[in-house]
């Protein structure tokens, strides 16, 4: 089972991923949304601010998120290190309901770039 700190590592590298994205797939990125993303098996929340690319001013917090973001996921830390190393697909982990992502249709189709 991933730890706190691997799930915050996976996060921070997806974070710079984003950052450093290019063309399609940095202005699928370019928005400015509230995202959680909830870690199931350790019970915590990392909430923050998609903006321009770049996570930011994330906070964690225990249990389910608090409040409702904009862009929300819901996974264990083993799915999260691994779809950030590269290990697990995307799609085929969303539509086996290993990762759960909930937003608005409009950011879905913006999103979508990206997996």
């Amino acid at each position: 089972m991933a730890t706190l700190e691997q799930c915050r590592s996976a996060l921070d590298k997806l974070a710079e991923n984003l950052a450093s994205a290019n063309g399609d797939l940095r202005s699928a990125a370019a928005l400015d949304r509230s995202v959680s993303c909830w870690i199931t098996d350790l019970d915590t929340t990392f909430a923050g601010r998609l903006v321009d690319s770049r996570i930011e001013d994330v906070t964690t917090e225990p249990g389910p998120p608090a409040e409702r973001a904009q862009i929300r996921l819901a996974m264990t830390g083993d799915d999260l290190v691994a779809l950030v190393d590269g290990e697990l697909h995307f799609a085929r982990a969303w539509g086996s309901g290993r990762i759960k992502l909930e937003a608005g249709l409009r950011d879905l189709l913006r999103l979508r770039k990206l997996l």
